[in-house]
């Protein structure tokens, strides 16, 4: 039963794939255990398809304890501007710890977060334990903020919160069960003049003021949260409703104007798009250029000449991989490059190309993921292209077939490239323009270090560079 609900919540509502399915369904099947063990709430979130929201699809509560809830929230939706937590794991992949947090449904309680990992070390969800603080301490500033018998203005200046509500740039904005508006701090009561026109707004009737707000009030669920866009204005508007046995019930709006946010977002959007259309022309002239070098060997040149050609050629399909990646990936502003897949496309294809030798290409990584910024992507292209045409021009001359290997490790804080070969060796390395390229390369770009190692049977060049800021190192 628990892993049919969690499979069919999935499916329904997110973009994992049935293997990620899997990891929570067997994660949620021993879910009950762990609450049991640590007496503690156990839920799995997972987010929902816009990216922006998520939805519980697994819950334990430890038996013998009073319910921390008084409803299953399987299937709820969960915004991030109330578990904070849960994206923040999300986004940077690491555990959150929040104490004392206040849940959805308004329960104080100690709130861990930690990502579920698939086998490509993506996060496809978050493991939750919540830990119920005394009611002495939870009860009593849920109680304070509600009406009982003093005005909710008084209550308010009370309890300290007027004096900290005075100086939020959000706007609390509080009415009674009648939509009058009791209370509201000054950023509050200048929106809601600003946009109805009137200055005195206390005590009548905010939904005539605010026509706009009506959907956000007709929502039944406590804690609601709602965007809308008014009068050129982005607002975030989370509706609470104060609830007391007995009692009449008032509701709080925590109004936020994201207006300035929402205008940056276009911003960085268009940049995005300038980003992409700049790596399209990149690559298209980079593509133009070959297409016009290869038309004049097509126009007759010697032998000599036709190889210094096919060198160039390969230097600017390299450089041009780069930017064929990075336009592969969903963000093209995001000009990261996994290093890795960029040597696989180079070598694969200068290989192939190479019609009267049969060659045995080997790429190890060595379990590491190796991202770098396009800068030092098109640098390390320009390395690899260069060792491997170096081998496949030198390393097999009068034989059909030979071994090439690539392989990445990393030695503390420095990433070590291998590329080696069974041929027939260099007794003396000679410098080409090839060799001065590698050299300059890794020099000037990747401030690191250019040699050949002593082998007895081929050739084995060893480029070594340091970790930092532009070049990264993660677990495949």
């Amino acid at each position: 039963m628990v892993k049919a609900t969690v499979e069919q919540l999935c499916k329904q509502h997110t973009e994992l794939t049935d293997k990620d399915i899997k990891i929570l369904q067997e994660l949620a099947f021993s879910l009950q255990t762990y609450a049991d063990l640590s007496g503690d709430y156990m839920f799995i979130d997972c987010k929902l398809k816009p990216h922006n929201q998520a939805i519980v699809v697994a819950e334990a509560f430890p038996i013998g304890c009073k319910p921390l809830y008084d409803n299953s929230v399987i299937g709820k939706i969960v915004f991030e501007s109330f578990e904070p937590g849960v994206f923040y794991s999300y986004r940077n992949g690491k555990k959150s710890i929040i104490r004392h947090a206040v849940t959805q449904e308004g329960i104080v309680v100690d709130q861990t977060v930690v990502p579920i990992k698939n086998t490509c070390h993506q996060v496809i969800g978050v493991l939750i334990q919540e830990k119920e603080i005394s009611s002495s301490f939870s009860d009593q500033p849920l109680q304070k903020f509600s009406v009982i018998t003093e005005t909710a203005e008084d209550q308010l200046t009370n309890s300290g919160l007027g004096v900290v509500s005075d100086l939020l740039m959000e706007m609390l904005i509080l009415t009674d069960a009648s939509n009058r508006l009791v209370y509201a701090n000054p950023s509050g009561l200048k929106l809601i003049s600003e946009l109805s026109n009137h200055d005195d707004v206390l005590n009548r009737n905010l939904l005539e003021m605010l026509p706009f707000l009506l959907p956000v009030y007709e929502q039944k669920e406590d804690v609601f949260v709602f965007e809308m866009t008014i009068e050129r204005k982005s607002l975030i508007v989370k509706k609470i409703k104060m609830r007391d046995k007995n009692k009449s019930q008032e509701t709080l709006l925590i109004v936020q104007d994201i207006t300035e946010l929402r205008t940056k977002e276009k911003e960085l959007m268009m940049k995005s798009v300038v980003i992409k259309e700049i790596h399209h022309r990149v690559k298209n002239n980079l593509q133009t250029v070959a297409s016009l070098l290869r038309l004049q060997m097509r126009n007759g040149v010697t032998a000599e000449s036709r190889a210094a050609f096919e060198e160039t050629l390969n230097r600017i399909y390299s450089i041009s991989s780069v930017y064929e990646i990075i336009l592969a990936k969903e963000h093209a502003d995001d000009d990261d490059v996994n290093i890795i897949n960029l040597t696989r496309k180079i070598c694969s294809t200068m290989v192939l190309n190479e019609y009267n030798l049969k060659v045995d290409l080997i790429i190890e990584p060595n379990g590491n993921k190796i991202i770098t910024t396009s800068k030092k992507a098109v640098s390390i292209a320009l390395i690899i292209n260069e060792l491997i045409q170096n081998s496949l021009k030198h390393a097999f001359r009068g034989r059909e077939q030979g071994i090439i290997d690539v392989e990445f490790t990393v030695v503390n804080d420095f990433v070590e490239l291998h590329v080696s070969d069974n041929g027939v060796g260099m007794k003396d390395p000679q410098t080409s323009l090839g060799t001065e390229i590698i050299h300059n390369l890794v020099i000037n770009d990747l401030n690191g270090e250019f040699l050949y190692v002593p082998r007895d049977i081929g050739t084995h060049a060893l480029i070594i560079f340091p970790i930092g800021a532009e070049v990264e190192i993660f677990g495949e």
